[in-house]
């Protein structure tokens, strides 16, 4: 751990000390309640705010139930007003929240990973070039020249390439395009970037991650890119990407914590910041933060309390919940922010939430 990282872990170590002390002694349970709070979107973070759900239902018997659907159905969901709290890993600019009466607050960070099948974990290297021609459908083949000078030693199968891709709006997708559009021209002329790009040819489509790694799994000579929480839980075989300081780095969440302490999140506390191919030696260049969306003027408090209840106890247990789920915790910086974002939510009828008003 470098000293940034230790001064960072300690400073946040002292921000839920004093959340704790001051509006955080709100949240110990006093009582336990029949409710239910309906959430859904971002597929890429649902298996970590699955055990969050978990931890606070034992502990308040309240209910969380996320449908992982994808970004692009989290932002309209959250704009018809159809569920509790949204799912995005497509940050919305401050115009886009103002018109949608919105509020955005960033949950954690983790990293989107090409996997393939065929090949033993970590042990394909890729440049971000070489997949963007894999993705174009440029390089179509396994033993292709441009993958063999890559990975010199490396048995390489005489076997098509068959790309898997998403078949719903999904900000995996967006963050993955923008990556490789990043690296490859050809690759932003030909796909661009989105949640549910045109891609060329005619790739296998998934429903989010999971119906990824399923359909991976499934399909010899497959490559696809999930969650990294993914890789590890259905034991994928992930591949090593050069990143900007031509290093072959291998997925983890070291490699995301690299990348948060080379950008703008961590130097700024800019949470919309890209963290995309950010420098560092250790930097894992498909890091994404994830974000969950609110109404910012409900009816009334006790239309949105029990979300934002659920997430502000999420946020004050930064570390404890995100360690070993794969995902990064956000930096200081940015936390020491976020009792604010939860401030935004103004309900149209004067009250505030109940831990706002106390």
């Amino acid at each position: 751990m470098t000293n940034e990282m230790r001064g960072d872990a300690s400073r946040r170590h002292w921000l839920g000390q004093a959340l704790a002390c001051g509006v955080g002694g709100l949240w110990g349970v006093t009582a336990r309640a029949a409710v239910t709070v309906q959430g859904a979107g971002a597929s890429f973070p649902s298996k970590v705010y699955a055990r969050w759900a978990a931890d606070y239902g034992r502990q308040t018997g309240v209910e969380i139930r996320y449908r992982p659907s994808g970004s692009g159905d989290g932002i309209e969901q959250a704009t018809r007003r159809s569920v509790d709290f949204a799912g995005s890993d497509v940050p919305l600019a401050p115009e886009a929240l103002a018109q949608k009466k919105l509020v955005q607050i960033p949950t954690c960070v983790g990293g989107v990973v090409p996997v393939v099948n065929g090949f033993e974990a970590e042990k394909l290297r890729l440049t971000g070039e070489v997949l963007a021609a894999i993705f174009t459908g440029d390089i179509a083949r396994w033993d292709d020249a441009r993958i063999a000078a890559l990975n010199p030693g490396l048995s390489l199968p005489a076997r098509r390439i068959t790309r898997v891709v998403r078949g719903d709006k999904s900000g995996s997708t967006e963050g993955f395009t923008r990556y490789l559009a990043g690296r490859s021209p050809a690759f932003a002329q030909q796909v661009g970037t989105g949640t549910l790009p045109a891609w060329p040819g005619q790739p296998l489509r998934a429903e989010g991650n999971d119906g990824m790694s399923t359909l991976v799994r499934a399909t010899p000579g497959a490559i696809g890119y999930v969650s990294y929480d993914r890789v590890v839980a259905d034991g994928l075989a992930g591949v090593r990407l050069r990143n900007r300081e031509g290093r072959w780095v291998a997925p983890g969440e070291a490699g995301f914590r690299a990348a948060i302490l080379h950008s703008a999140l961590y130097r700024e506390g800019n949470d919309t910041a890209s963290l995309l191919d950010e420098p560092g030696t250790d930097s894992w260049p498909l890091t994404m933060t994830t974000y969950v969306l609110l109404d910012a003027a409900p009816a009334s408090p006790a239309s949105v309390e029990p979300a934002m209840r659920f997430l502000y106890w999420c946020f004050q247990r930064g570390d404890a919940l995100t360690q070993g789920t794969g995902f990064a915790p956000l930096p200081t910086a940015v936390q020491a922010r976020l009792a604010a974002r939860f401030g935004a939510v103004r309900p149209r009828n004067g009250q505030l939430p109940r831990y706002l008003s106390l």
